[in-house]
């Protein structure tokens, strides 16, 4: 879902670099020694799963994995997603440099949010609230993604109104096969690494 270069004013690509730089700042701050390796990986997987993407007239459609990469990493996906998004922009083209500080925002901003609430409200709980948390929290993920690049779209002047419409609502059969891989990643994780999503060695499904 990213933005293309040359899209934005100015003033809303300033706004969306100093957010970035200061969420990403707090996410490095919260990150130890040991979430390095975890933060690599997930990295990776944004970098990959944004590849495969359909062009949408100033920005894509593709899998996100930002809301499970939140209840993942917490606010750690903020420099996750500034590595995976950064190397797209510089090795293909796929949303540029400039719009990067928005385009972080757009992916990461929705993780940190859906992750915190599978979180604080599924995690502890059985193997079915752990499907329908991992479900809600991977397609809340993507729908809030959308709604915001389709408010950038839409703060950027009224002709991009139609471009955000279509945003949103491409994206929802996404949001609905997101909401299916996350559940499956979640209930995987649950079984054999639960400390990445926050729960304790041992704890039943």
């Amino acid at each position: 879902m990213h933005i293309s270069e040359g899209v934005l004013s100015v003033p809303i690509l300033v706004a969306g670099a100093a957010l970035t730089v200061g969420f990403t700042a707090q996410g490095l701050r919260s990150m130890k020694a040991e979430d390095v390796p975890a933060t690599g990986i997930v990295s990776a997987g944004l970098f990959v799963a944004s590849l495969i993407h359909v062009s949408l007239g100033p920005s894509s459609v593709h899998l996100l994995l930002n809301g499970i990469s939140g209840a993942i990493l917490g606010w750690a996906i903020f420099p996750a997603c500034v590595v995976a998004l950064f190397l797209q922009a510089l090795l293909f083209q796929f949303g540029g440099l400039a719009v990067l500080g928005v385009n972080v925002m757009d992916m990461a901003f929705p993780g940190l949010i859906f992750g915190a609430l599978f979180r604080m409200l599924f995690v502890s709980r059985g193997k079915w609230a752990l499907l329908l948390g991992g479900f809600l929290c991977s397609a809340g993920g993507v729908i809030l993604t959308a709604l915001m690049t389709a408010g950038v779209l839409a703060l950027n002047g009224e002709g991009f109104m139609a471009a955000a419409k279509l945003i949103v609502w491409a994206h929802i059969p996404v949001a609905l096969i997101e909401g299916f891989v996350g559940a499956m990643a979640v209930l995987f994780l649950a079984k054999v690494r639960p400390g990445m999503i926050g729960r304790k060695q041992g704890e039943l499904l």
